[in-house]
């Protein structure tokens, strides 16, 4: 189980921001200090034992600050690497199955693009989902943008939190307003932002204010 505040404010890492001197743990760190609330390490074209270097690194920084540590795809390095989760996508291992290799003291999130999928992903054990791509996306270039009037239709299907990712940022996170999502995933404009502490703020700000 995660609560739904943990998912508020969720960074997906993303390296090829990194400016000299700066280290994925070191931009995390300024990320979770400002008030990301959970941290995925997407990883796609890196090898195992790089993956699991930069798990471990993120791990007690993500400790210090308790949140939790997804690792995209792998189960298996999530397990090795002592993560809170992994995130699967509909083309990865399934979420049976790797509910089945991690047991229940893990997280596991689910991918889901319309209702069918969400409930889906919910009966298969997901304890969240992600939906997407709300705005299109700069970091896949396979997927198609996900209608917000959908978005609000998996948020009323399903009763585990859902999370929005695609393309989110401070120009376009007011437009998810009364979605029902319980919190937005968030690449390039933490990881992009040359002051991430007031990155992190103005979203914040805008998701607050959804609830008022």
């Amino acid at each position: 189980m995660i609560a739904k505040q943990q998912l508020a404010l969720y960074a997906v890492s993303d390296r090829s921001w990194l400016k000299d001197g700066e280290t994925l743990a070191t931009v995390v760190e300024a990320l979770l200090e400002a008030g990301v609330t959970c941290v995925q390490l997407r990883e796609k074209n890196q090898p195992d034992e790089e993956i699991l270097r930069q798990a471990r690194d993120l791990l007690p920084v993500c400790r210090r600050h308790h949140v939790p540590l997804i690792i995209n795809d792998r189960p298996d390095l999530a397990k090795a690497a002592g993560a809170d989760g992994v995130h699967v996508g509909l083309s990865d291992m399934g979420i049976e199955k790797a509910r089945a290799y991690l047991g229940d003291g893990y997280l596991i999130g689910g991918s889901a693009h319309n209702v069918a999928e969400a409930l889906a992903a919910q009966k298969a054990g997901a304890d969240y989902i992600g939906c997407g791509a709300v705005f299109g996306s700069e970091t896949k270039t396979n997927v198609t943008k996900l209608a917000h009037r959908e978005l609000k239709a998996i948020c009323e299907a399903v009763s585990i939190p859902v999370v929005a990712i695609g393309g989110i940022s401070l120009d376009n996170i007011g437009q998810l307003a009364g979605t029902g999502i319980d919190g937005v995933a968030v690449v390039s404009a933490l990881f992009a932002a040359e002051d991430k502490a007031a990155a992190v703020q103005a979203l914040r700000d805008q998701i607050a204010a959804w609830n008022k």
